[in-house]
Parts: structure tokens; C-alpha cells; sequence
């Protein structure tokens, strides 16, 4: 079997690639970016540097591989998807385009890395909100830009099954989040935002963090390790319809802070910056469908993630402060 991962120099793209390698199993990795800018990647894999949004692109990368994983979407943390509306929607020619060239040329199965911004703004106007569950998302009010663009590819997946054969399965991801990955730079989620702001005061000794929003806002997170599993469940199922891949162990930002402080031994003096780009007031994910289907569901502690988290973060941070480029995960 030979897999392509589209987007594999991101941070799940690249841990995917990583994952599948150790299988023996053949990869083709295809991103943008130059190779020295992956988060992660391997001489034992195919890898290519090219633009999916152009379709001569995507039929070049399907060419003579049995499954494809998207992952690849122009996308980063709230900070990033409320000031780059147009930019999240141009993803869909990357779908598109995948789409299309895996029909052309044979693609067994197709995996969509979808979003949990997929789901109403109405369902999520309280902290104490009430977890998320997969016929929540219509009817539709996505987020703005990036969510909308993520709807409308989960359907263009499921016409493509419906219309073509092709076996389309797709996953609404929960803020996933763990090691090499984004922490900086604006396109960074809150668990690596975080750990980095707590890294810096410690190393600066000015025990102070500046916190987005009154703190008080709810989300899951979900460890790398469990996206991995439950997307290897799905793609490998015969689930066809969209399906939450993410924990339902929902805390406040604030409670976040208190987590990566206890890791790091501090207390900080927090600053709340109230016109600071927020999202939604709650987010969890209702794992329901995903017991149901296969008797598991994503369960690492958020307290054993982000204890893997701020510690590499922490040595990112460290390593720029020293002159150094930090490149582990490159091999």
C-alpha cells in the first residue's frame, strides 16, 4: 500500500507521516513549504514540495497511491483564522483538486482533516456549553471563513461518494495539540500559545502572562496521539459520515494557565486582554458516535499532554533565546 499525506510538513501531517513510516509503510509527503521547514520529515519517505490548490499538483501527488490524507489547509489559531477569512476559504481548491485527481487516477479511499468550527456559533454561546455532537452542525452558521470552507469540503467528500464510488471519510477534529508543532509566529493554538508565553517568563524571571479574552472560555483539547488512533478507526471503518475526533475533557483557558503553571513550577500575574480575538464562549466534543462506533474514544489526559507539550516547547523556546535551530523532529 502506498499513502499520500497532503500537508505533511504541519504539525498533524508531519506526525502522521511519522507514524506511518514506522509501519513500513510507503509515504508520498507533499507540502508547500520547503523541506527544511517541515515539522517533520523523513529520508525514508517520498517528498515532494508543490501547491495543492493547483490541480496539475494534485494529479501528479495521487498518482499510483491507494489513500490519501488531507490535512493540508492554510489555517492556525484564532488569531490567524479571524484575520485571514479569504485565505481558510482558499483551501477548498486543495480538496477540490484532491478530490478530483483521486477519482481520475484510482484513490481507493480519501481522508478529510475537517473542524470542529463546522459546528453553529449558536450551539456555543456559553461556557458551560453543551458538548457538540455530529447533527449539530446543521442547520449551518459555521465559523466565518475557515469553518464554512471546511462544511462545504465535507460535502464535496460526500457527493464524491455518493456520485463517483469514491470512499470518502471524515473527521471533525477538537484542537489538537502535543509536540512539534506550531508555537509561535501567529498561527499557533492555545495549548502551544501557552506554554511558550509560560516558557518566556520563566526563563526572563518576569512572572507575568498575558491572556487572551477573560480566561473564562471553554474548550477541549485533544493529544496527538489520540487524533492518530482515532483517524487510522475511521479511515479504516465503514463509517461514511462525518465523525467527532476529539476529548470531551473541557476546561477554561484560565484552567489551562493554572495546568502549565503546575508544570513549570510558577505563578503568574495575569493580564486579560478583553479585544483580543476569542473564538466562541464554549466548545466540547460529544463522543457519543465515536464510542458507539468503535468502542474507544480519545481519553490522554490533558494533564499528561501538555506536561509532553510545554516541555518541548520550553526547549524551542530555549534554543532560540540560545542561537540555536531546534530540529529533532527532522531526520
Amino acid at each position: 500500500m502506498s499513502v499520500l499525506i497532503a500537508g505533511a510538513g504541519g504539525f498533524i501531517g508531519g506526525q502522521f507521516v511519522r507514524a506511518l513510516l514506522d509501519r513500513g509503510i510507503a509515504v508520498r509527503a507533499v507540502d508547500r513549504k520547503p523541506t527544511d521547514e517541515w515539522y517533520y520529515c523523513s529520508s525514508s519517505s517520498e517528498n515532494v514540495v508543490c501547491d495543492l490548490k493547483e490541480k496539475e499538483s494534485c494529479d501528479r501527488a495521487t498518482r499510483g497511491v491507494e489513500q490519501v490524507y488531507n490535512f493540508a489547509a492554510d489555517m492556525g489559531g484564532m488569531g490567524f483564522i479571524e484575520h485571514n477569512k479569504a485565505l481558510c476559504m482558499l483551501s477548498v481548491l486543495i480538496n477540490t483538486h484532491l478530490l478530483l485527481a483521486s477519482r481520475e487516477n484510482g484513490v481507493k479511499r480519501y481522508f478529510f482533516a475537517s473542524s470542529a468550527c463546522v459546528y453553529p456559533d449558536y450551539r456555543q454561546k456559553k461556557t458551560d456549553v453543551e458538548a457538540l455532537k455530529e447533527s449539530d452542525a446543521y442547520p449551518a452558521m459555521a465559523e466565518d471563513g475557515y469553518g464554512w470552507e471546511k462544511l462545504f469540503s465535507e460535502r464535496m467528500c460526500r457527493h464524491f461518494h455518493e456520485d463517483f464510488g469514491l470512499a470518502t471519510r471524515i473527521g471533525r477534529y477538537h484542537n489538537v495539540y502535543g509536540p512539534y508543532g506550531t508555537w509561535d509566529g501567529g498561527r499557533e493554538k492555545a495549548p502551544a500559545a501557552i506554554s511558550r508565553k509560560v516558557a518566556l517568563a520563566v526563563m526572563a524571571g518576569k512572572h507575568e502572562i498575558e491572556i487572551w479574552g477573560d480566561g473564562e472560555q471553554t474548550r477541549s483539547f485533544m493529544y496527538i496521539d489520540d487524533c492518530l488512533k482515532g483517524t487510522e478507526l475511521l479511515m479504516h471503518s465503514n463509517c461514511d459520515e462525518p465523525l467527532n475526533i476529539g476529548s470531551d475533557e473541557m476546561v477554561s483557558i484560565n484552567e489551562l494557565v493554572d495546568l502549565v503553571e503546575s508544570i513549570a513550577g510558577v505563578t503568574l500575574k495575569r493580564t486579560y486582554q478583553l479585544d483580543a480575538p476569542t473564538g466562541v464562549r464554549g466548545r466540547n466534543s460529544d463522543n457519543t458516535k465515536i464510542r458507539q462506533t468503535f468502542g474507544w474514544a480519545p481519553s490522554i489526559a490533558l494533564a499528561d499532554g501538555m506536561e509532553q507539550t510545554y516541555r518541548w516547547v520550553y526547549d524551542q523556546v530555549k534554543a532560540r533565546a540560545e542561537g540555536r535551530a531546534f530540529v529533532a523532529a527532522y531526520e
